[in-house]
């Protein structure tokens, strides 16, 4: 089974690259390999670079829908946000509040290279915009918002 990295592992920084050949069957096991790890850890995401690949690849598994997304980019974002906590694979047992957009229209490729769209909104477009930060880099330590106290 693949194992999860954990921050500070310096390959959770890495941007990834662009899948081209959709006819390796190393992209199925990967594909399959990173649902498992995933469910078996409890989480709802999951990118490449978690699993020390440096594939543009993520999994998400949300209201029991499994979503695989290759070579994800998002195309448009809602101007409404929300701050809510967001936990990660890569950060076990700690959660980080994050504002991110409500909405999201995500363009990906499925694993047999045929281009698909998205609209995503609430959990969905959370965990989608969280999975695809990780394929550029960006973690949610990056995005976490300081909480204003009040007096």
């Amino acid at each position: 089974m693949l194992k999860i990295l954990k921050y500070p592992n310096d390959f959770l920084r890495k941007k990834t690259r662009e899948v081209n050949d959709f006819k390796d069957s190393k992209l199925t096991r990967l594909v399959s390999g990173m649902m498992k790890v995933m469910e078996a850890e409890k989480g709802i995401g999951l990118a490449a670079p978690q699993v020390s690949s440096d594939l543009r690849i993520c999994v998400a598994k949300v209201d029991n829908v499994p979503h695989i997304l290759i070579n994800p980019k998002i195309k448009s974002k809602s101007r409404k946000k929300e701050i809510f906590e967001e936990g990660c694979l890569s950060f076990p047992g700690k959660f980080f509040p994050v504002e991110r957009p409500v909405k999201v229209k995500i363009k990906a490729r499925d694993l047999s290279g045929k281009k698909i769209k998205i609209k995503a909104e609430g959990l969905l477009a959370r965990v989608l915009q969280h999975e695809i930060d990780h394929l550029d880099g960006i973690l949610v330590i990056d995005r976490a918002v300081k909480y204003e106290e009040k007096k």
